[in-house]
């Protein structure tokens, strides 16, 4: 029989289970998206820049059991949608960037998008592919999803040349996509040396990752045997409920909350599973961590990269889990649960928040005010897209996340613009849940009409804006060393003008007493398919533990006369501005 490549391509990839692609189609990819279009599988969807389409890619593949999917136009396509790919790339997020290509069958030079688009690829994704035959087509997609979807997961791309994807060619038998098989795990001797620690642990604690996304239920069945205090990373906050009585919050060193930092404290034996002890989760490498680290990861390259671990096992983390449980159940009963340690995590909890409390000022948005009320009012379930700003932290600090991957933000790529398009790839993967999203004015400017893509979809998606006319994390990291603030102001904002052109509907939060009904009518309109824009005038006067902590450690870092250097111009311009 003869097939067009692009019949192949939508093939495979109803064979791996894609159920949406993502890109603005163009002179190579014409026959693809007719061909997508007859699918009755996958839905081809239009954005209005590929870096949101790539963002959306990102929010199906984090949260969903289907692979985000992006189709683009080579060259132009290709580096709109790169900072996308890039988050993906560093947060370990499978996806398939699948792009049209010049002819290869011309012997041309100077086509159209011609340029070396693998050697552009190449830094940023786990591998990349060239087609050159049609019979090449449905393996080659086979294989991208088996790599993508493999190890610490992350994008692969290929190339399919346009005469490959609009002209048929005869092919063989079709392939059948087959899963690959779990691969059994090889640690017992690892795995008996870490119940070993832990059994002789006097204060055992667990630092949770994002690799451990899908191993909650037996996280909580670890800590609670343990009765082990839990930090979470920053791209890890849904891997363990914050309203579990253990759950100390994001981090554990000099940058993190009280409560982690007090329950950490004297911590004697950690089990770090799923994370890299990258620099945002450890607050610029500024944690102390003990000489008893049990490190779990699936990535080989990343246990004991940045501190030495007594014990490292290679593995996923649900099955490593299981299996360490079993032999800490063997060795050990469990602990009594330490009402002690448990009642100061509440207390400190609670302390912290009333320290907000007492930030209280007229005519303006407190942040923990905010987020009790978005907590109240939002489902376990409900799905929660953050950007990158001081609003992460706040977030971070301040919003108990209760179910797993419930949750997800761009981490050490920390791309700004991720929080709107990521929200419309969550709301697609999960129609039925509540999607919101968290986002600051100067990256909400990046991606925001992006929310047109929302409305012409019928997508219900509530947009928090929080307002203050400036880069505040970078002005408030600037201020403390430098005592001014440079190209951090930004422009009048006129939101409610975004919400117009978007269709939109817009709603102002402009004092505390507002919150709760303007949440209130934010979700009863989104429940109707309508996206929804809330411009909140935010007060972002109090610092949140993750700023201070972390330009102390940094600082602390450097030579005496490089700190003698700043305090000084910091003194003086404090003096004579």
């Amino acid at each position: 029989m003869k097939r067009t490549g692009a019949w192949l391509t939508v093939y495979a990839l109803e064979q791996i289970g894609a159920r949406f692609t993502f890109g603005i189609p163009g002179v190579h990819t014409t026959e693809l998206y007719d061909a997508l279009n007859n699918s009755n599988r996958i839905t081809p969807v239009l954005v209005t820049h590929e870096g949101g389409g790539a963002f959306m890619a990102d929010a199906v593949g984090r949260l969903s059991d289907s692979i985000g999917v992006l189709t683009l136009v080579p060259a132009a396509g290709l580096t709109q949608a790169a900072s996308g790919i890039g988050e993906a790339f560093l947060d370990g997020v499978p996806m398939l960037v699948i792009s049209g290509g010049p002819r290869t069958d011309t012997g041309h030079l100077y086509q159209l998008h011609q340029m070396d688009t693998h050697k552009f690829m190449g830094g940023l994704t786990k591998a990349t592919f060239h087609v050159t035959r049609h019979d090449q087509v449905v393996p080659t997609l086979f294989e991208a999803y088996a790599i993508a979807t493999s190890g610490e997961p992350g994008p692969v791309f290929v190339e399919l040349p346009v005469n490959i994807l609009i002209m048929t060619d005869e092919i063989g038998e079709l392939p059948q996509f087959r899963p690959q098989q779990a691969q059994s795990l090889d640690v017992a001797t690892e795995l008996a040396r870490a119940a070993e620690l832990l059994a002789h642990a006097k204060h055992p604690c667990i630092f949770a990752g994002w690799g451990a996304r899908d191993a909650t239920s037996e996280l909580i069945r670890l800590a609670e045997w343990l009765d082990a205090p839990v930090a979470t990373t920053l791209q890890g906050l849904s891997v363990f409920p914050g309203n579990h009585p253990l759950h100390v919050g994001f981090g554990f060193g000099p940058s993190a909350v009280p409560a982690a930092q007090n329950a950490f404290a004297a911590c004697d034996c950690m089990v770090a599973i799923g994370t890299r002890f990258a620099e945002i989760a450890t607050g610029s490498y500024g944690t102390e961590v003990p000489d008893n680290l049990i490190h779990i990861d699936i990535n080989p390259k990343a246990i004991g990269a940045n501190y030495p671990a007594k014990v490292g096992i290679v593995g996923d983390a649900g099955l490593v889990l299981t299996q360490l449980r079993g032999e800490i159940e063997a060795k050990m009963p469990p602990r009594n649960a330490d009402s002690e340690v448990r009642e100061r995590i509440k207390r400190d909890k609670a302390a912290y928040r009333e320290s907000w409390y007492r930030n209280d000022v007229a005519d303006i948005v407190n942040p923990a005010r905010f987020f009790d009320e978005l907590r109240r009012q939002m489902s376990d379930d409900g799905i929660l897209t953050i950007d990158d700003g001081n609003h992460t932290f706040l977030t971070a600090e301040l919003m108990p996340i209760h179910a797993a991957k419930s949750v997800i933000l761009p981490t050490d790529f920390n791309c700004m613009g991720y929080a709107v398009p990521a929200a419309i790839g969550a709301k697609f993967a999960f129609p039925d849940r509540s999607v919101q999203a968290i986002v600051g004015d100067g990256a909400f400017m990046m991606t925001c009409m992006e929310i047109l893509t929302a409305t012409t979809n019928g997508l219900g998606i509530v947009y928090y804006v929080f307002n203050d006319g400036e880069l505040a994390q970078i002005g408030q990291a600037q201020s403390i060393p430098y005592n001014r603030k440079t190209c951090t102001a930004i422009g009048k904002l006129n939101i409610e003008g975004v919400a117009l052109a978007t269709g939109a509907a817009y709603l102002p939060m402009n004092d505390n007493a507002a919150i709760a009904g303007v949440i209130g009518n934010a979700n009863d309109i989104a429940r109707h398919g309508r996206p929804v824009i809330v411009g909140i005038r935010i007060d972002y006067s109090k610092r949140t533990a993750f700023t201070v902590g972390t330009v102390k450690t940094s600082f602390g870092r450097f030579p005496l006369n490089e700190k003698l250097r700043f305090l000084t111009r910091a003194a003086v311009r404090h003096v004579v501005g």
